[in-house]
């Protein structure tokens, strides 16, 4: 009896607190649609090749193309260092000339020297600026003792004076020849000086 007091208690109370429970349908989500696969091709029909599409390529033309100017930078080298020319060799140097041949007998005047140049031969303009002078001289004699040159070594200091000496030297300057050590008659100078004085 105790267990039916228990038990009935416990239906009550079950029961009454099933009443109060709320309930409620939940409703789940459709499934999802099958997906049908599609039929498999029948077995005898081939599977055509897909359409081959031939690409044509453009004809090549060619384009004249002009290329862009390069920028370029002219360098100029650097002259080359100007070498100065090698000096023109120098010849050879002549041989020295023979010694002179040593004169055994000196040439001497023939006559007086005094008479070679008088007072006279005075050149007439010098005569009128009265100038005067002594003129020193270098005469040149040949193996027959003829002068063939006359060199002013010391001028008067007028011009005139000197080339009427020297000219009237060569004419009447007459000479014995020089001889060397075997009597061989021999070229010689002949060296003198000769003033001009105004006349009196």
């Amino acid at each position: 009896m105790g267990y039916a007091f228990v038990t009935g208690l416990a239906y009550q109370y079950i029961k009454k607190q099933a009443e109060k429970l709320n309930t409620f349908d939940v409703e789940e989500p459709p499934p999802p649609p099958e997906e049908v696969p599609p039929p498999p091709p029948p077995p005898d029909t081939p599977v055509p090749p897909p359409p081959t599409q031939i690409v044509v390529p453009p004809a090549a033309v060619p384009v004249p193309t002009q290329a862009p100017p390069i920028p370029t930078t002219s360098i100029i080298p650097p002259p080359p260092p100007i070498t100065p020319p090698a000096p023109p060799a120098q010849p050879a140097p002549p041989p020295p000339p023979p010694a002179p041949p040593r004169i055994a007998k000196k040439l001497t005047p023939r006559g007086s020297p005094q008479g070679w140049v008088t007072d006279d031969d005075y050149p007439a303009a010098a005569l009128r600026a009265e100038q005067a002078g002594t003129v020193r001289f270098r005469l040149d004699v040949d193996a027959t003792g003829k002068v063939t040159n006359c060199t002013v070594t010391g001028s008067s200091g007028v011009s005139v004076l000197d080339s009427t000496a020297c000219s009237l030297l060569k004419r009447r300057a007459r000479f014995n020849p020089a001889e060397d050590e075997s009597g061989n008659k021999i070229p010689a100078p002949y060296n003198g000086s000769f003033t001009w004085k105004i006349p009196s």
